[in-house]
């Protein structure tokens, strides 16, 4: 009796062993963090903007060799800023772009994946929708190099009002650093200094107007 007493024993102790390997093990796939997965733009859509993109250039007199786009939608870690090449009809360069803070902390990156947008003066957001870069001046930010943003829609009219322009900062990386977002200003697109090099020369032998589009 005490022989098979301790064999029961031992069994309930390896049955009871057993159990605790498998609830640790589901606890641990129960509370395995989540890998964020990286969001992809959608280049059917870039390039159905661009398609309208030029039309809009056509007839409104701006420049046909080249626009700017701008995907809100994506998570400001990642490239969303694109500069479309209507000659050759591809993705010329992209680089990463802030957005305005709103009601988060100003340089932060409170609303990286989840932006909102306003044409009030005083909000500190963004604006959507179509503008005419026209007028190149002094910033105090960046490569000190502005560009004037004329807002072209209902969304946007009051852009000059607000002072929103286009310039670089030294806080905006030249890679992607998702899933941390980029800082966030007052409602300014903003670039990276060196993005800012390369396409400032661009625009300045433009003879019109570029066009610059943000939508969502």
């Amino acid at each position: 009796m005490k022989i098979l007493h301790f064999i029961f024993m031992i069994f309930l102790f390896c049955s009871c062993q057993q159990e605790t390997r498998k609830e640790k093990a589901v606890s641990i796939e129960n509370h395995k963090p989540l890998v964020e997965k990286k969001p992809e733009a959608n280049h059917a859509k870039t390039r159905q903007k661009a398609e309208e993109a030029l039309k809009f250039c056509q007839s409104n007199k701006l420049n046909t060799d080249f626009c700017i786009l701008i995907d809100m939608s994506l998570h400001s870690g990642v490239k969303r800023f694109f500069v479309w090449n209507f000659k050759n009809d591809t993705l010329s360069r992209q680089y990463l772009v802030g957005h305005g803070c709103g009601s988060q902390p100003w340089s932060m990156d409170g609303s990286k994946d989840a932006p909102e947008f306003s044409n009030e003066d005083g909000s500190h957001l963004s604006s959507l929708g179509k503008y005419k870069l026209e007028g190149r001046g002094y910033s105090e930010w960046g490569i000190n190099v502005k560009y004037l943003m004329h807002g072209l829609e209902k969304t946007n009219s009051n852009a000059l009002k607000r002072f929103i322009v286009f310039h670089s900062w030294d806080l905006m990386s030249d890679e992607e650093i998702f899933p941390k977002g980029s800082p966030e200003g007052w409602g300014c697109p903003t670039i990276s200094n060196n993005a800012m090099k390369e396409i400032d020369p661009v625009i300045q032998k433009s003879t019109k107007p570029i066009l610059m589009w943000i939508y969502r």
